[in-house]
């Protein structure tokens, strides 16, 4: 059977970071790893800001990034007053969340942790989440997450380009655990059993957790934003994520989608968006025009957005959970252990 040259190319850089001719090097500072092997789409964002709900009174956490598509350079803490394009529409969306906790972005991980542990002693982290670092062999994390979307497992997808795995699906061995993102909210244990096993995940050798997507109420883009739209029964959507499949059919639900446009991920909306979106909005005058959190980092930065607009331009947050109690605690459990035991 023929490989394809990706995967050849895969198989042999990781070869060679396996037998040591390319070097992983580990952080004095205790790092966890939040990663995919699929292209964009898994969660990686809200499952970091639900590690910062869940270990923030237990340490003082930090988080890493690359800083996707940010006109900056090299290392620099983000500052909740800039603006997406200068450090990264996540980065950004996690420091206006999360205001005392470091956040920081640098395209080498390695430097950015260097630079991190300069920090003064009562104000350094104690542990440093690395959003999207899976692929980032140069470092050896103490603690490694990989993120599956249960509507779309490893085994039923194909390398780029003919698919959307960006890794090698064997490389799930190299997690210390796996979580399936984006289950449905009601199933059984039994049901996750049997999804894991169709997966291929059964033998992998690495507990898999369940987590489910919710959604909160709409919030304002803008401070002038008007609360009255927000009860409206009607929504114009646009998104510029990887998968806007689960929010479509969350508002479904709730709400007459009117119109919806769908653009690439991490999308730098233009004068001609704007414009689209408005003249869908002056057709809908009573309609919720409605983002994702993420869009909406990259939307403040916008000067041309009209008054009328900015009023009912919303957002829909998201946050993940744990689909079983005893699961959140067991992962808790060990990610505390593996802390505690760590050692270069």
């Amino acid at each position: 059977m023929s490989i394809s040259p990706y995967a050849l190319i895969l198989k042999i850089r990781h070869l060679l970071y396996d037998k040591g001719v390319k070097k992983s090097k580990s952080a004095d500072t205790f790092t966890i790893c939040v990663g995919n092997i699929t292209v964009g789409g898994t969660g990686k964002t809200p499952h970091t800001e639900m590690l910062i709900r869940m270990l923030g009174n237990e340490m003082r956490l930090g988080v890493l990034s690359r800083g996707y598509k940010r006109k900056g350079k090299g290392f620099a803490f983000v500052n909740p007053e800039g603006g997406a394009s200068q450090y990264g529409d996540e980065p950004v969306q996690i420091k206006r969340n999360f205001p005392d906790t470091v956040v920081a972005v640098d395209k080498s991980r390695l430097h950015g942790i260097q630079e991190m542990e300069k920090m003064p002693e009562d104000k350094r982290p104690r542990a440093i989440i690395l959003d999207d670092a899976f692929q980032y062999r140069k470092l050896k994390p103490a603690f490694s997450i990989l993120l599956i979307d249960w509507n779309r497992p490893l085994n039923k997808d194909r390398l780029l380009p003919f698919g959307r795995l960006r890794d090698l699906p064997s490389r799930l061995k190299e997690a210390d655990i796996i979580i399936a993102t984006k289950c449905p909210p009601y199933i059984t244990a039994a049901e996750a059993e049997e999804w894991a096993a169709e997966a291929g995940l059964a033998d992998c050798g690495k507990p898999v957790f369940y987590t489910s997507i919710e959604y909160d109420k709409p919030k304002p883009v803008f401070p002038e934003g008007d609360m009255r739209y927000s009860y409206s029964s009607r929504v114009i959507l646009f998104t510029g994520i990887a998968n806007d499949r689960p929010m479509k059919q969350y508002l479904s639900e709730y709400y007459k989608i009117m119109r919806d446009i769908s653009f690439p991920d991490h999308h730098k909306y233009s004068r001609r968006d704007i414009r689209n979106i408005r003249s869908m909005s002056d057709s809908n005058p009573t309609a919720l025009v409605l983002t994702t959190e993420k869009d909406a980092q990259r939307i403040m930065e916008r000067t041309d957005i009209p008054k009328e607009l900015k009023n009912k331009l919303f957002f829909l947050p998201i946050k993940t959970r744990f689909l079983f109690p005893e699961q959140e605690k067991k992962f808790k459990e060990m990610l505390l252990s593996s802390r505690d035991t760590y050692i270069i």
